[in-house]
């Protein structure tokens, strides 16, 4: 009898700059499994042979309104991830890029409002991901957004900035969610810190939601473990 194979994730780093954000961080400490890491800005990407059987998309300072080359071919490769019945998970850009690559450019766009900081998440779905409906609280930070999606995709989360706050797609251990709940509160805190002096006309954003009062349901630990409890 042969052994029970376990979990080998790929995590698709779309940070631009390292040094600023580091999402391999913030999701590495969640794990606890077999993972390797791999920058798509520099043109690298897991090879899909090597026993790969769930696939995390980062979030990224980039917009996903402005595709550069290794955008493109991160979607073409999302695509083969998909035909080979790969689990995926997308947070905030990896969110917005998972229904890019499997709806078309018509279903991203820019958001009315920008939500950064933490924030009331509304879950209208049972899902496994994240389990009855309710209220949860998360942290987010974006200025894009998924819109208009059909099925097969299942919207599981809303906000009243941002009705497409999560997804899932039928049949299939596929996900997107638009907050980073793999931020935790201190890096949280420190991300914002970091990005206040990058852009001025943003700053006062940063600045209110670093002056409220944080509010964290710890809706990774759940994620993590049901997403990479279905294996493909």
């Amino acid at each position: 009898m042969s052994a029970v194979r376990g979990p080998k994730v790929a995590i698709v780093d779309n940070s631009i700059d390292p040094t600023l954000y580091q999402p391999v961080e913030h999701w590495r400490a969640h794990l606890g499994v077999e993972w390797e890491a791999f920058r798509a800005p520099e043109f690298l990407l897991p090879d899909l042979g090597k026993g790969y059987t769930h696939l995390i998309l980062t979030g990224s300072e980039a917009s996903v309104l402005e595709r550069e080359k290794w955008v493109d071919e991160e979607v073409e490769f999302i695509r083969d991830a998909f035909r080979n019945g790969l689990s995926i998970l997308g947070s905030c850009y990896g969110h917005q890029l998972l229904a890019l690559a499997l709806a078309g450019p018509s279903h991203v766009r820019r958001c009315r409002e920008p939500e950064i900081g933490w924030i009331p998440v509304d879950v209208q779905k049972n899902t496994p991901l994240l389990g009855r409906p309710g209220r949860a609280y998360s942290f987010s930070l974006h200025f894009d957004e998924v819109t208009n999606l059909a099925d097969p995709f299942v919207t599981i989360a809303s906000t009243a900035i941002c009705p497409i706050q999560a997804f899932g797609y039928k049949g299939k251990n596929i996900w997107g969610l638009q907050i980073h709940p793999e931020i935790d509160v201190p890096a949280a805190r420190a991300l914002m810190e970091d990005l206040l002096p990058v852009n001025p006309k943003v700053r006062p954003l940063y600045e209110k939601a670093l002056a409220s009062e944080p509010r964290d349901s710890g809706l990774i630990v759940r994620i993590v473990k049901r997403f990479l409890a279905i294996s493909p």
